[in-house]
């Protein structure tokens, strides 16, 4: 649901309108002891220059766009990042009060953490000391076998090398565990940026890239000369490694993607890998017979590479991953040169974060759950959890009605689908049982060696998965994460508590701008379960069809249109949307705001809406859509998001859902010759 990614959204009481709930709730009815409910809609924002036909989105977000500036130290700004502002002030109220003295337990974790960090005269004091032992390691490789031990122990330690190992649940068998390894190792954000020789913003972004490795090389003690001549070496390396990665579009394919082998098809698909070293020095000895290989052919590329590249090449390359895995937690001159490229050039921003906003994201990335704990308990009282529970059912009453009108939709698989519908689980607010931090060593004095031990816990945490039975329980994000997501192979929608704050959800607000804004992201994440990727998976979270090929194809032909109507949006001359890589989010965008107008329509029991601050209840619907997708981005991130993440920027997200949408036409009257019109015969529906 993330507006650009992850990989994500802007405090306010949370609880949710009783009017949400069903139809038979009075739309607009005062509560008990209260005045009329408000619109919700912040018409300061908008500018009314602009006609909602031709541009919902600056219709509705201009006046913000025209005097909103980003900040120095933001990459982009907008409802997301207004809500996660405003709970990094919440969760540092909570981290000052857990450095408290007399703390114990996750609370003085969480408290020593944040102060080894903060205590930067330390930090300077000791420079690369902390990392001299990684260094002298790398420094000391005569041989690839020596290097391919290295290479096993920084996946392990999770020091982003050319492979990533996971352990999740077996795609095709959703009651285990199983090792995952995908390709991974650049150090710029697509395999595009060393592709695209024609590009001349990717060239420049290349030359800079080489400049800033040279750099920290010299930080690291080598001679200018030679730290020249290793990062060129090292820019070779990378751009062999992105000639043989598979592209995002590639990666998107469930089916392409799962690859089990053994260690014998391992052995003689990547022959320059000491599999059995590998799975001794990566902990999977004797815990698995084999991996899921995302990427086959990537990974006999990079065995290639690993046999004839110059050793020299890979011992640079290495030390950079030693330096880039802990950069940020350095002294300034590390900090700063690192900033100065992937925040600068690679965003735009010119500015880093202020030391406690840096300081509070490396204490919700180690102990994020401990820190959660805190946040629920002071910001989401047990009762929002259950009115959003009560929401979400109601949803999913509407998907349930809409599954047996669809038109592309066969008895075979609607009757699936239904039962997939049924078997839906539904995560509100926070886990049920939180993790436990307690294995964990947490030094007051040692940020470095807290990251190091941090990343080794959750290796162990996830190497003891395997031969359990799947943890049910279990959360992929914080609740202070603002953000909401599916996952496939449990067959389930999580929405953290910190989603439920205005724009997505207005307690005080008449149940139209809810509908449209939490209302539509409870629906797209519902609609996932049925998009181009999650339709591949069944009831109990298995990859398996159980589609029929007649409606697989009027499926394929049907968001086949999404696909060419999100590729001819260009938000920066030369940088398209790439319709196939964002089809996931577009079809769920598009799902879900249906699932939640019909879910609006029908909660007024045929009662007409009231009409607040001159708007009319279907006008506030969509309006409350469009202000959830408020937003601006510089143009380094914009070119990111295009190329390397899965969701359209939010002005496309908006405009390209609404023009899809038959009650957008009936609300604001929409016709010929206005730009968001589109002739019928071209408009989708998926639901």
């Amino acid at each position: 649901m993330s507006p650009h990614d992850p990989p994500f959204r802007p405090v306010h009481a949370c609880g949710l309108h009783r009017a949400l709930f069903g139809p038979e709730s009075a739309a607009g009815q005062a509560e008990p002891g209260r005045g009329a409910a408000a619109s919700g809609i912040e018409q300061s924002c908008f500018d009314r220059s602009v006609r909602a036909q031709d541009d919902l989105f600056r219709h509705v977000n201009g006046g913000w766009l025209k005097h909103t500036a980003i900040p120095a130290d933001r990459a982009s700004t907008g409802a997301f990042m207004q809500i996660h502002d405003r709970i990094q002030d919440q969760l540092l109220a909570l981290i000052d009060e857990a450095s408290a003295e007399g703390q114990d337990g996750e609370a003085r974790q969480i408290g020593d953490l944040y102060a080894s960090f903060m205590d930067e005269a330390a930090i300077e004091a000791r420079g690369l000391a902390p990392l001299q032992d990684e260094l002298a390691a790398v420094a000391a490789i005569n041989d690839r076998a020596q290097f391919g031990a290295w290479l096993a122990d920084a996946v392990s330690a999770g020091l982003g090398v050319p492979l990533a190992l996971h352990i999740g649940q077996d795609d095709r068998d959703s009651t285990r565990y199983v090792p995952f390894l995908s390709q991974g190792g650049l150090g710029l954000p697509d395999r595009d940026y060393y592709l695209l020789e024609d590009n001349a913003r990717f060239g420049e972004v290349r030359a800079q890239y080489r400049a800033h490795m040279a750099a920290m090389l010299v930080l690291a003690g080598e001679p200018a000369a030679a730290a020249e001549a290793a990062a060129q070496a090292v820019l070779a390396l990378e751009t062999e490694l992105a000639q043989a990665q598979w592209s995002r579009v590639e990666n998107r394919d469930p089916v392409k993607t799962y690859n089990r082998c053994d260690f014998a098809t391992l052995r003689a698909l990547a022959p320059a890998i000491d599999w059995d070293g590998f799975a001794a020095r990566t902990g999977l000895a004797g815990r698995a017979e084999g991996l899921v290989v995302g990427q086959p052919s990537y990974l006999a590329a990079l065995s290639a590479r690993l046999a004839d590249a110059p050793l020299d090449a890979w011992k640079a390359y290495a030390t950079l991953r030693v330096l880039y895995a802990y950069a940020p937690f350095l002294g300034r001159a590390i900090v700063d040169a690192r900033f100065a490229f992937t925040g600068t050039v690679l965003r735009g921003t010119p500015e880093n974060l202020p030391r406690w906003k840096r300081g509070v994201a490396l204490v919700e990335g180690c102990l994020g759950e401990g820190l959660g704990q805190l946040y629920v308990a002071r910001h989401f009282p047990p009762a929002h959890k259950a009115r959003m529970e009560a929401l979400v059912a109601q949803l999913l009453a509407a998907y349930r009605r809409n599954l047996d009108t669809l038109d592309w939709m066969g008895p075979a698989t609607r009757a699936q689908a239904q039962a997939k519908l049924a078997r839906l689980v539904t995560k509100i607010g926070y886990p049920v049982r939180w993790r436990d931090y307690r294995a964990l060593e947490i030094r007051r004095d040692d940020v470095v060696g807290n990251v190091r031990r941090v990343r080794a816990f959750e290796h162990a945490r996830q190497l003891a998965r395997l031969g359990q039975p799947i943890d049910r329980d279990e959360w992929g994000m914080t609740p202070q994460t603002v953000n909401a997501y599916y996952n496939p192979s449990m067959n389930e929608i999580v929405f953290p508590a910190s989603i439920l704050q205005p724009p997505f959800f207005d307690a005080d607000a008449d149940d139209a701008v809810n509908y449209g804004a939490i209302g539509a992201v409870i629906g797209h994440e519902i609609s996932h379960g049925f998009d181009d990727m999650g339709s591949q998976y069944d009831a109990d979270g298995n990859l398996r069809d159980w589609w029929t090929a007649e409606d697989r194809a009027r499926f394929a032909a049907k968001t086949s249109v999404l696909v060419a109507q999100y590729g001819a949006y260009e938000p920066l001359p030369g940088y398209p949307i790439d319709g196939a890589l964002s089809l996931g989010e577009n079809i769920a965008d598009n799902a879900g705001l249906a699932i939640a107008f019909q879910a609006y329509q029908r909660s007024l029991g045929g009662r007409p809406a009231p009409v607040i601050d001159g708007l009319e209840g279907a006008q506030r619907f969509f309006y409350g859509f469009a202000q959830v997708w408020r937003g601006k981005q510089r143009e380094a991130a914009l070119i990111e998001q295009i190329k390397a993440g899965p969701h359209a920027p939010g002005e496309f997200r908006a405009n390209g859902t609404v023009r899809n949408h038959p009650g957008f036409y009936a609300t604001f009257g929409v016709q010929p010759g206005d730009a968001l019109y589109l002739p019928e015969a071209q408009r989708v529906s998926v639901w």
